[in-house]
């Protein structure tokens, strides 16, 4: 059977496709940001999964403030990755796992969460940015891993509350275990920490909140559950509520994880930016 290995998390700041499109790894003001990534580059060498599930939130390219489904699983052949208007090079199409994709949304629907799927689906920087910070090169890294995107809402409230994202992965998980081939899966958590990018409180970062986040994540992630979406903007910002697509892939995990590395820094473009390499402990 499919076997989840571990999470990751990182932000996905579109600057960061520019930093890395520009080489500036070594750059005073990138290198803090970019020195929590090798020992993840390490573990997923060591592991090479062979797909990947990314959870990020769409910016307005397969999605708009018109149509937002709440949670959209990508289920094609591959990704064409298109431009956004944020000046990050246009990269070639990531390799899909339609199989799997659809087995997953195929068994969340069983289970009762309703599931856009999406068989066409162009990605931007929330997809993007993490599968070059993970695998360097990539979409032309030898190790790159088959891609499920999974896209959730942030932006068109009501988005879902930090219950249902744990629970959005726990459902997840039970799917993919369910695959039939003896494959091993690694799921991603994108965007966040806290931020707030527009209206009087830009600039907004709340250091003690997101270490808190970062802290509970890892053993007591029900703890987190509690704290309503108002709360979450309120002490997150407005575009910290990415911060459920952490929670959507803690659930994804089991109960028992292993932190392996992490990193935290501020501030990367007004964004507070979190780092975490979790190795599933669960058989």
């Amino acid at each position: 059977m499919a076997k989840i290995i571990g999470g990751i998390t990182t932000s996905h700041i579109p600057a960061v496709g520019n930093a890395i499109a520009n080489n500036l790894q070594d750059d005073p003001y990138w290198k803090p940001f970019f020195d929590g990534y090798p020992k993840i580059h390490d573990w997923l060498a060591e592991k090479k999964p062979d797909v990947v599930i990314n959870i990020y939130n769409d910016h307005g390219l397969g999605f708009f403030l018109d149509q937002m489904p709440t949670f959209a699983i990508g289920a094609a052949h591959e990704y064409k990755n298109e431009d956004e208007g944020w000046g990050i090079p246009q990269l070639d199409p990531f390799p899909g796992a339609p199989e799997l994709s659809w087995h997953i949304i195929e068994g969340m629907v069983e289970d009762e969460f309703d599931i856009t799927s999406c068989q066409e689906l162009p990605v931007d920087h929330g997809f993007v940015v993490p599968m070059q910070l993970f695998w360097p090169g990539a979409p032309h890294n030898k190790d790159l891993p088959r891609a499920i995107p999974v896209s959730a809402n942030t932006v068109i409230h009501p988005i879902p509350t930090l219950n249902r994202a744990l629970n959005f992965g726990k459902s997840m998980r039970k799917a993919v275990q369910s695959w039939p081939e003896d494959i091993t899966v690694v799921v991603l958590g994108t965007g966040g920490l806290s931020h707030q990018l527009d209206g009087e409180r830009a600039g907004f970062i709340n250091h003690d909140f997101d270490r808190m986040c970062m802290e509970k994540i890892v053993d007591t992630p029900e703890e987190l559950t509690k704290i309503t979406r108002m709360e979450l903007v309120e002490k997150a910002g407005a575009q910290g509520t990415e911060f459920l697509m952490w929670m959507m892939m803690r659930g994804a995990l089991g109960k028992k994880v292993k932190l392996l590395t992490e990193n935290y820094h501020i501030p990367i473009s007004n964004t507070g930016a979190g780092t975490m390499l979790l190795e599933c402990m669960d058989d």
